[in-house]
């Protein structure tokens, strides 16, 4: 091997000693990023997003709402109120807020139905008609254990509903409860507290009713923390009975018996309808609202249910983005192929989306965002590294290749490489030529070992450049003797001419010149060459460890080729010529002529040999 040669598979060894430690790079910043961009909150608003997308595939589940009902003041309600209005030529109070005296009756009329609690979406923070007022106050009192809404809180929890907390508590221990609900930044209601301002929520306050005992702080994560709504399904799951219908007592009463009955507004004009996850398009219209009255129905079910949809604890999403971040590396490390690498990585991906949602069904919320940017960083950095260091292979392979073949027929013969840049193994006709020099062990026994080599190098210079320019595949170098084929690794119709070609140049201006080279540095010249060339079937391709490989061409016609140039020893001839190679040329040179019949060792039969005369001038044994 040259020493460009050494210094390329010493920069090659190298490269991959790097790529691991490429790779292990890549793993940390990936995975470091991935933790950074979850600890910063930077994909925050988009993950809210795939949560959405989580609910819309999980699907509905009403028996998660199963024991709420809502008494809706609904379009149908308003339009019928009104209708009366104008029939009782405004003797009947249609217009909202409705006086309470109707609230009163609807609450008569459910707790006659059987209805087990009863919850009101609607603010009685100020007196109206001392008649109303007290009408309201009596069906509370008489229903028992009703929790009222409100949004105004005092610093310290306290609230004007119906007179005030002290008042609250003597009508069949009624509660007030904060209404208020905080969405996330992107506006859609997908989470709730245990309590706000120091007043519990609504939510929670109607689930202790519903239960029969306080809801526990812990529950939530602390009084102020905030968990996950289990929403049933999209707008419309809860079931619901227009407010005029159970005012007139016209509805029935199996639809409230021994539910949870919460009265609130849900007609879109009333503008308590909001965005949640389940709202189909997002909240883009307002058919796709979910009413403030069935998203409390939703709290509630939430913490009557246990809290079945958790986050799951930070520290599980860093060690998830930890490991995605490294998937990548990982299979590069192992395969070095960035098709399998991108591949295996994608199907990780994938895997990864589809256990999110699985665990999203069984109740858990893991991020999903975070660690796929993980790993599409990975991936990212890996095909990086990996195509670089492909590159550099095939930089190497051209390097390589480019010393034995052709350097126009580079391109093509790397393009008929595998993956690991080997020829795989073909058998070709190809016409195989060995040579030597004759005479040089002995020149070289008496030459200091610096000369002998810069004499080798200048010989096989020249010879390997004549097999080059007539497009043969130089295949190895045996001190000073050389294996070569034409016809391989790219096939050459030509093959045989080819090779007579070069053999012509070597035995005769090649080694003219280095003769004459040798005469000015001073040395002995005279030097005779041999050369055999055979046509025939052989195997080509590389063989070779990992670390190193080589393209040859192995079979029978190869071995009868060094024989015959064996066979030039002691006669009148630097080339011999097989029968088949002559047959094979399709312009044999006219001075090609019949030497005679030889047996060649390994053939059961003798072969029918030719030559070329000797150039003018050359050297004589």
């Amino acid at each position: 091997m040259t020493k460009r040669g050494q210094a390329t598979e010493l920069r090659r060894a190298q490269w991959r000693r790097r790529r691991h430690l490429l790779l292990s790079i890549v793993a940390l910043a990936s995975a470091g990023l991935g933790i950074l961009t979850y600890a910063t909150g930077v994909f925050h608003r988009p993950e809210l997003a795939t949560i959405d997308a989580r609910f819309h595939l999980r699907g509905s589940d009403p028996s998660l709402i199963k024991d709420f009902v809502i008494v809706g003041i609904d379009a149908p309600t308003l339009n019928n109120f009104e209708n009366r209005y104008v029939k009782t030529k405004g003797r009947f109070k249609a217009q909202w807020p409705f006086p309470r005296r109707y609230h009163a009756q609807v609450i008569d009329n459910l707790l006659k139905a059987g209805a087990k609690h009863i919850a009101i979406d609607i603010q009685f923070t100020q007196a109206t008609d001392p008649t109303d007022d007290g009408d309201l106050a009596d069906a509370v009192a008489k229903a028992g254990h009703v929790v009222l809404a409100t949004t105004e809180v005092g610093s310290h929890g306290e609230t004007g509903v119906l007179g005030g907390n002290a008042e609250l508590r003597t009508l069949g221990r009624a509660v007030a409860a904060n209404a208020t609900n905080l969405p996330d930044t992107d506006g859609i209601y997908r989470r709730m507290q245990y309590s706000y301002q120091g007043l519990e929520t609504f939510g929670a306050a109607i689930a202790a009713q519903t239960l029969g005992k306080p809801v526990s702080p812990k529950s939530f994560g602390g009084a102020t923390a905030s968990v996950p709504i289990d929403y049933a399904g999209p707008p419309k799951t809860v079931p619901s009975i227009s407010y005029y219908k159970v005012y007139d007592d016209n509805f029935p009463a199996a639809l409230v018996r021994g539910k949870t009955v919460i009265i609130g507004a849900t007609a879109s004009i009333l503008q308590d309808v909001h965005p949640t996850p389940t709202s189909g398009d997002g909240g883009a219209s307002t058919s796709e609202l979910m009413a403030g009255s069935e998203i409390v129905a939703n709290e509630a079910a939430t913490a009557v249910n246990g809290f079945p949809l958790r986050d799951d604890a930070g520290w599980i999403n860093v060690l998830l983005t930890l490991l995605l971040g490294c998937v990548a590396p990982l299979l590069g490390l192992r395969s070095g192929w960035a098709v399998r690498a991108l591949l295996g990585s994608v199907v990780v991906g994938a895997l990864y989306a589809v256990a999110a949602q699985l665990t999203f069904d069984s109740g858990r919320i893991i991020t999903v965002l975070d660690p796929e940017f993980a790993l599409a960083l990975g991936i990212v950095g890996t095909l990086a590294v990996i195509y670089l260091g492909e590159a550099f292979e095939r930089q190497y392979a051209r390097s390589t290749f480019a010393r034995f073949v052709p350097p126009g027929v580079v391109d093509q013969v790397l393009a008929s490489t595998d993956d690991d840049l080997r020829l795989a193994g073909v058998e070709r006709v190809c016409t195989v030529m060995f040579s030597d020099l004759r005479g040089f062990t002995k020149f070289s026994e008496s030459q200091p070992v610096e000369k002998v080599i810069a004499v080798v190098n200048h010989y096989l210079n020249e010879m390997t450049e004549a097999i080059l320019e007539s497009g043969g595949t130089l295949i190895a170098y045996m001190g000073d003797g050389i294996m070569a084929v034409f016809g391989a690794p790219l096939d050459q119709d030509d093959h045989a001419d080819r090779a007579m070609r070069a053999a012509r140049e070597m035995i005769g201006e090649r080694l003219q010149g280095f003769n004459d080279w040798l005469a000015e540095q001073g040395h002995i010249s005279g030097f005779r060459m041999g050369v055999g060339l055979n046509t025939g079937p052989v195997m080509c391709g590389n063989v070779g460890a990992e670390q190193r490989v080589e393209y040859t061409a192995i079979g029978d016609t190869t071995n009868t080729a060094s024989r015959l140039e064996g066979m030039t020893k002691g006669t009148p001839n630097m080339l011999f010529v097989a029968e088949a190679t002559r047959d094979a040329m399709h312009h044999p040179p006219e001075d090609l002529q019949f030497v005679d019949e030889f047996e060649v060792r390994g053939r059961a039969s003798k072969m029918r040999i030719y030559s070329i005369p000797d150039p003018p001038g050359s050297p004589q044994d």
